[in-house]
């Protein structure tokens, strides 16, 4: 399966690792599309406001063939990321190194790590309990099936990652192997090549940060 590491990924992701690893940083940036929002205040000012992208609400099933929602991973954060069970190259490496990462949080209520599956033909829910019991992971790690245009459609216009079939491509699917950090507002706070060890180390050390966010 080829790394889809030239296909055009917005600015933001290219600038990511520059502007979360300053050593003072003591709040994440959020990324992803915004729109200025004029908000009416209760003396009868004004204000204009900044709103965020987020993540819409999305219905799949998971490993356990039980259809769950975004409601799942409220007052969470969580680490998304796309895969199938049978590729050969990016996704082990990707899930090894998250691992790690649940380990070292799996005792931490709000967090939680979501993977979408692509491989709409085979990967069905048995197939994904296999995989999650094989991974040695429990529910604080969910994986979903869904329909192709769901799950195509979620990656790339809210997750911001490139997914595809790929009839010429040995494992059938192409993909980018982001792991993207969503807040418990259901914005996108990170994106970490979850191959790459440094980036996965800047995911390990961000995490505490957004966690420190909310408990202000």
């Amino acid at each position: 399966m080829k790394y889809l590491s030239n296909l055009s990924i917005p600015v933001f992701f290219a600038i990511l690792f520059c502007l979360t690893s300053c050593k003072n940083e003591r709040k994440l940036p959020i990324y992803g599309e915004r729109e200025a929002k004029t908000i009416k205040n209760e003396d009868g000012t004004t204000k204009t406001d900044s709103i965020y992208q987020t993540i819409p609400d999305f219905k799949f099933l998971n490993q356990d063939s039980v259809l769950i929602t975004n409601a799942k991973f409220k007052d969470k954060i969580y680490i998304a990321d796309f895969f199938f069970t049978s590729c050969s190259s990016i996704c082990p490496v990707m899930h090894r190194n998250l691992k790690s990462i649940y380990d070292n949080y799996k005792d931490n209520p709000d967090i939680m790590y979501l993977s979408h599956t692509i491989d709409f033909k085979y990967d069905k829910p048995s197939v994904l309990k296999k995989y999650a019991q094989k991974l040695g992971v429990g529910p604080q790690w969910q994986f979903v099936y869904g329909p192709k245009e769901e799950i195509y459609g979620i990656a790339e216009k809210n997750y911001l990652v490139a997914v595809m079939e790929d009839k010429n491509d040995k494992d059938g699917y192409v993909h980018q192997g982001w792991l993207v950090l969503i807040d418990k507002d259901r914005r996108i706070r990170g994106a970490y090549d979850g191959t790459n060890p440094e980036s996965v180390a800047q995911l390990t050390k961000d995490i505490p940060v957004l966690l420190a966010e909310y408990k202000k």
